[in-house]
């Protein structure tokens, strides 16, 4: 399935441009799977799974121009590299642990000919800098994750969602986010996206500013 297929239908503001951006990159990810495995190779569904979930992002939030945006634990280059498509006004930061995640991220990059992305192999705390947002896909519990990205997130306000983290997870996630002092809410992605693959699935905005 083409971008086409799967991304327009929900994104229609997306240019053609960016249709064939998102093509580029789901097909060099799942190229460059069968020897780094970043995705599982058991799921072929890169852009109803991957790539239409990470968008579930930008459901919640628009980046407006000028956002800085970090990616932890980035994988493949979810959600970090379509956000970068959608909004290519924006700058994108991707970070991973394992460099050879990184590689993939690369050339993903590369073929989707994006220019706002920066990928780095380093753990989240040894990113250099701040960011308007934080963005992931269920790399821990959020109260974990929260550790890491402690002093990443910028004070300066730009957007109607306080700066903070935007971060896809599935499940009941009742226990987990009691663990979470700071304001937070949670985004369903069925709103959205009627696939059952989606059922599960949230937005957690966790509030830092």
């Amino acid at each position: 399935m083409t971008a086409s297929d799967v991304i327009a239908p929900h994104f229609p503001e997306l240019s053609e441009s960016q249709l064939q951006q998102l093509d580029a990159l789901a097909k060099t990810v799942w190229a460059w799977n069968s020897k780094i495995n970043v995705i599982s190779r058991k799921d072929p569904y890169v852009m109803e799974r991957h790539v239409l979930h990470s968008l579930g992002i930008a459901k919640v939030m628009r980046f407006k121009p000028g956002t800085h945006v970090l990616d932890v634990g980035t994988g493949g280059g979810f959600p970090g590299l379509p956000l970068a498509v959608m909004h290519p006004d924006s700058e994108f930061v991707l970070c991973d642990s394992i460099g050879k995640k990184i590689k993939v991220v690369e050339a993903a990059a590369k073929a989707a000919g994006l220019q706002n992305v920066k990928a780095i192999h380093a753990r989240a705390e040894h990113v250099p800098g701040q960011f308007d947002f934080v963005v992931s896909r269920a790399v821990t519990r959020m109260s974990g994750f929260l550790s890491w990205v402690e002093g990443k997130v910028a004070s300066r306000q730009n957007h109607e969602l306080a700066n903070g983290v935007l971060y896809l997870k599935g499940g009941d996630l009742t226990e987990e986010l009691a663990e979470v002092t700071s304001p937070h809410t949670l985004h369903h992605l069925q709103t959205w996206f009627d696939d059952p693959f989606f059922e599960t699935k949230q937005v957690v905005h966790v509030n830092l500013s």
